[in-house]
């Protein structure tokens, strides 16, 4: 019998604890660099959520999943972080 079962509950269930921080934070943040870090971390944690669960249920397409999931959340904190700064996306 093995550990690893174990372990990725745990981890799923710490991850999950994690999310819903974030979503509080991100709801309740007291400025819009709270709000966006919040959100810059959820993405982290979907992220960290989809490798898991393709441990988990050992499909590798879970990993492409979690790829698209790390891209869109980078290139989504850079435009809100841009437009948040200079008040537009693009020069």
């Amino acid at each position: 019998m093995t550990i690893l079962p174990y372990a990725l509950l745990i981890c799923l269930g710490a991850v999950t604890i994690s999310m819903l921080l974030c979503l509080i934070r991100l709801v309740m943040g007291p400025s819009i660099v709270d709000r966006l870090l919040a959100l810059d971390t959820l993405f982290l944690n979907a992220t960290c959520l989809v490798v898991i669960l393709g441990i988990y249920w050992s499909s590798t397409f879970m990993f492409e999943g979690a790829l698209l999931v790390a891209m869109l959340g980078f290139v989504s904190t850079a435009a809100l972080a841009r437009y948040f700064t200079t008040g537009h996306v693009i020069d």
